[in-house]
């Protein structure tokens, strides 16, 4: 079994498994999704532009709203400016955040061009303003996210995981792709260990985590202190309880085979249906229905079939007729 817990400033995280934040995904809705199941140590809000989240409403935001039981969670920001990091990481503490993360690994073209995400890795003075500036405004957590860099070359990556450190960030969470690599490509995972190796601050690994083998085996390579799960999490939400039982309790009593993906998709769509305005569901339940419907061997005809419909209520209708047809999902191990 593995470390049990891991302690990113005053935040004790246990057990050590982290939800990735996501475009489009890491809303309320997966969240408390995944909570129903279990397993989880930190959520994660999707990321948010510093520049515009103080004009958020969060009672209404699909970006901020949250539900009580939706704790621990991070906050991860996009950031331009250091003059933008005060109001934005005044907003998170006031809606209760418990960790707040800065985004260097988004790629995105126009992200990248207006010079944030992986592009803030690369410059180094705006990037020691912003997390100095974060450091300076709370006393919460504050970690990074990053991808590995351009390119195979180990010692500059190391070297900009030590500036990290250097400037007080609390944990890194490194995405074990180079910053233009699709998520296709296998998780460069080799070279993500060497980030743990060089700092003495936890190092959390991202990336190509989809079963309970996948788990062990970043976290043997690796020797991360802990795992971050995007994609994973939303083809089988059950796979924080799954890792957990299996990993860090050493019982591995939870039986995917006997999960419901029929009650599962329709909880999902009944959280959207509850939690968000109604021009703010349909797209979010084509979102996720194209990684759940990777539970079927033909999955990609029950994403097709939500993904053309108009309203809700056709999705809701379509998915029903899938599932009548398709008792059997192929459940990955």
């Amino acid at each position: 079994m593995f470390s049990h817990r891991v302690k990113i400033g005053k935040l004790e995280v246990s057990p050590p498994l982290f939800l990735a934040p996501m475009a489009g995904l890491t809303h309320s809705g997966l969240r408390q999704l995944i909570l129903d199941f279990g397993g989880v140590g930190l959520l994660s809000t999707e990321m948010l532009s510093a520049s515009s989240l103080p004009q958020e409403n969060p009672s209404i935001s699909p970006y901020l709203f949250r539900a009580q039981r939706e704790r621990p969670m991070s906050y991860q920001l996009l950031v331009y400016s250091a003059r933008h990091v005060e109001k934005a990481v005044e907003k998170i503490e006031e809606l209760g955040a418990d960790a707040v993360d800065i985004n260097l690994g988004c790629g995105a073209p126009k992200v990248v061009k207006k010079g944030g995400g992986v592009a803030l890795s690369r410059d180094v003075k705006r990037l020691r303003e912003i997390v100095s500036k974060v450091k300076e405004t709370t006393a919460l957590p504050v970690t990074v996210k990053i991808r590995l860099g351009p390119r195979t070359d180990v010692k500059a990556f190391e070297d900009r995981c030590r500036i990290l450190e250097d400037l007080g960030i609390d944990a890194l969470y490194v995405h074990a792709r180079f910053d233009k690599e699709p998520f296709a490509r296998p998780p460069r995972w080799e070279i993500a260990a060497s980030a743990k190796r060089a700092l003495s601050i936890p190092v959390i690994i991202n990336g190509g985590i989809f079963s309970i083998e996948d788990a062990k085996r970043c976290l043997e390579i690796t020797g991360a202190d802990g795992i971050m799960i995007g994609r994973g999490a939303a083809i089988r939400p059950w796979i924080f309880r799954q890792i957990k039982e299996t990993l860090f309790d050493g019982k591995g009593d939870f039986d995917a085979s006997k999960v419901n993906l029929l009650e599962v998709w329709l909880r999902f769509f009944d959280y959207l249906e509850g939690l968000f305005l109604p021009e703010r569901r349909l797209g979010r339940l084509k979102e996720f229905t194209h990684y759940f419907s990777q539970n079927y061997a033909f999955g990609n005809r029950f994403a097709m079939a939500v993904q053309r419909s108009r309203t809700m209520e056709e999705a809701r209708s379509r998915a029903m007729e899938f599932f009548e047809k398709n008792e059997t999902p192929r459940v990955l191990a």
